[in-house]
Order: structure tokens, then sequence, then C-alpha cells
């Protein structure tokens, strides 16, 4: 059940991936992408990388419908709705990205894949991050804070009115 919602999901993604590229409007390829993005964390939720899947999952939601408002406010056609068109240099981006896939591709079937030395860790999470940050992993969670409450300051202290402000500097 799980290779068939994996190649489920495999399938999905490469399909909103293209048709980000082939929708007429800003607003349905954001949401193409978004669409590609989700069935990504799926993917990584399926190989039990559950922090990473939700991480994915949650940051482009947020990410796609952020930049959806701003089409919404700031783009000239109403809504991003208008037709265009995403792909520009039409031969040249075809022959670049097929050269990219040929060389990918030969990589995939020449390259000498390792085998599996071992069994799976028990907390990929763990694993990954210590892979990754090593023994430096609770420094950066505390500079990960560190980081929100200085974006949290500075907006406390940009603003100039308080919580009880009218609007018109009284109370």
């Amino acid at each position: 059940m799980e290779a068939v919602a994996f190649w489920v999901l495999a399938v999905a993604a490469v399909g909103a991936g293209i048709a980000v590229f082939v929708v007429d409007s800003m607003a349905r390829a954001t949401f193409a992408l978004l669409a590609s993005f989700l069935c990504v964390g799926g993917e990584l939720l399926l190989i039990d990388l559950h922090y990473l899947g939700v991480l994915i999952v949650l940051m482009m939601i947020m990410e796609m419908l952020v930049m959806a408002v701003f089409m919404v406010m700031y783009m000239m056609n109403p809504a991003g709705l208008m037709p265009m068109t995403m792909l520009h240099n039409r031969r040249g981006a075809l022959a670049v990205s097929g050269a990219a896939f040929a060389a990918l591709a030969a990589g995939v079937f020449t390259v000498p894949w390792p085998r599996r030395a071992g069994r799976p860790p028990r907390d990929p999470t763990v694993a990954l991050g210590e892979a990754i940050m090593g023994p430096k992993m609770l420094v950066m969670m505390v500079i990960g804070v560190a980081i929100l409450a200085t974006m949290i300051a500075t907006v406390v202290l940009a603003a100039h009115r308080g919580r009880y402000d009218g609007g018109d500097g009284t109370r």
C-alpha cells in the first residue's frame, strides 16, 4: 500500500510541477507549485521523515498563500488570473533542461551506489540533525529561538502605536 501511495504522490508531484509551466496565470501556477510541494511533503511522511514532511507542508502552505495574497494586492492584472506565459526563451530553456536531465539520468545509472550498512536509525529526524549539524545542534536551536525573538522585537519596536491605540494617537 505504501508503494502505491509513493508512486501516486510521485506522479502527482511531477504532474503538478509540469502544470506550473503549462497553466496560463501566476495564481494557478502558484497553487500548482503548492500541490507539487504537498505531494513531496507526503513522500517524506511516507518514508518516516515526519518532521521534514510536516515542515515542508506547513512552510509551503504559508509561503504559497502569502505569495497569492501579494499577487492579489500588487499585480497589475486582477489576482494574477490574466493569461500569461511562464516560458521565456523556449528553445534555450528546452536545450538546457534537456541536457541537465540527460546528465542527471546518466548519473543515476553510472554512479556506484553504496550498499546500506547497518539498520535504519530509530529516530531519523535526530539522525538527520546530527548528520547536518553534528555537535552544534543545540547551539543552532538556541540561535533559532533568538532569531525569532529578534524578529518579534523588531516588529514591536517598529510599530508606531500600541495595542490599545485607536490609530489617531489617542487612547
